[in-house]
């Protein structure tokens, strides 16, 4: 008796510990999240790209040539007209102070140069509509003597050839070639520059 008592306790211990060991385990391991990619302590440095050089202007086309100039007497003419003559276009503005400045100097350019085959224009890059009587102006108080017109926007963007500061100064040969191009006002030497281009576009004799 006292042995079947004993077998049926160890048959019970038996049977609780095993059930209760029977069920599925929760598996409670934690996956570590990667940790973030951090850029590197010394970055190669990023080599800028080279911006693509603006053409040059070289010389004058066609278009450009036949291209008919407002006057601000109302009239007209092409560069065209003055072909086989040296063209001394001068872009300027009646707002601009160097652009004043700079007139007188080329005047007494423009007048040792009255009997040679060379023209001298002053295109101004101003709205006609709104800027008539400032240009009329700025004409007489400097005794401006160049050829005067108005530069519409294609022929100011074309003889600039991507510079929007002004003055601006061109010098063309007789064959229409673009002989010397710079901007700006140098005070005491725009005129000896502007002689120097023009004897270098004028015909060797």
């Amino acid at each position: 008796m006292k042995r079947l008592l004993l077998l049926l306790l160890l048959l019970a211990i038996c049977t609780g510990y095993i059930f209760p060991q029977s069920g599925r385990r929760i598996n409670t391991t934690r996956t570590t999240p990667a940790p973030p990619i951090q850029p590197p302590l010394n970055p190669e440095p990023e080599i800028p790209q080279p911006k693509p050089a603006a053409s040059v202007l070289t010389f004058l086309p066609e278009k450009l040539l036949e291209r008919k100039i407002r006057t601000p007497e109302g009239k007209s003419f092409r560069l065209a007209d003055f072909h086989g003559k040296v063209l001394v276009i001068n872009l300027w503005a009646s707002w601009c102070g160097p652009c004043r400045r700079e007139v007188p100097e080329y005047e007494s350019v423009r007048k040792e140069y009255a009997e040679r085959e060379v023209e001298f224009i002053g295109l101004t890059t101003e709205d006609p509509e709104d800027a008539s009587e400032k240009v009329n102006q700025f004409v007489r108080q400097t005794r401006f003597g160049f050829r005067i017109g108005w530069a519409d926007r294609e022929m100011a963007s074309i003889l600039m050839n991507g510079r929007s500061s002004i003055p601006q100064t061109v010098v063309i040969d007789t064959d229409g070639g673009v002989v010397n191009h710079w901007v700006g006002y140098t005070p005491g030497r725009s005129a000896d520059r502007l002689r120097q281009a023009i004897k270098s576009a004028l015909p060797q004799q």
